[in-house]
């Protein structure tokens, strides 16, 4: 593998993905995320404000929770996958990064009572682990393509490895997009 290959995504966004947006539009963003990574938090908030001004956005999540230094980030994922399987992905998606310091089994029930989802169907999903195979697809797919921790983003396929402030994220979005 070539140094260059590091910085393409290699494995193509597919109907299993979590999508934003249609993906035919001119620019693609993929996120690679930590529900507990507080620098995933922040590009969390980052990508919500860029969506905000650019209507043709196509936002794609894919987990990689980093598990030997957020306890609680598998246990999100899984959450979310359970709402995702209830048609609530991004609703509960939100709510995991707006609330990074309760990730606890608790809050992530209340989580789910709160969005009207199945709780008995959701608790099964969790303890059952339904949604792992899942979750490792997107960290193989991650790792695949040489993200090492979250958060990593790519745009249109390419790694963004520019500062992650708006001003440069929506440069190399406009850039992009022409």
């Amino acid at each position: 593998m070539s140094l260059d290959d590091y910085n393409r995504l290699l494995v193509p966004i597919s109907e299993q993905d979590h999508i934003q947006g249609l993906v035919s539009t001119s620019v693609t963003l993929l996120q690679y995320g930590d529900y507990q990574c507080p620098t995933c938090g922040e590009a969390h908030r980052l990508i919500k404000a860029i969506q905000h001004q650019i209507n043709d956005l196509c936002f794609v999540f894919r987990h990689f929770p980093q598990q030997q230094i957020h306890p609680y980030a598998q246990r999100a994922a899984e959450a979310a996958e359970a709402a995702a399987a209830q048609g609530q992905f991004w609703q509960m998606h939100d709510i995991l990064f707006n609330h990074q310091q309760e990730l606890g089994n608790d809050y992530l029930v209340d989580y789910a009572n709160n969005l009207g989802l199945d709780i008995p169907q959701f608790l099964q999903d969790i303890s059952r682990q339904v949604h792992i195979a899942r979750i490792n697809q997107d960290i193989e797919s991650g790792l695949h393509s040489g993200v090492t921790a979250a958060p990593a983003l790519f745009i249109n396929g390419i790694r963004y490895t520019s500062r992650w402030n708006i001003e440069q994220l929506m440069a190399a979005i406009v850039t992009a997009s022409q």
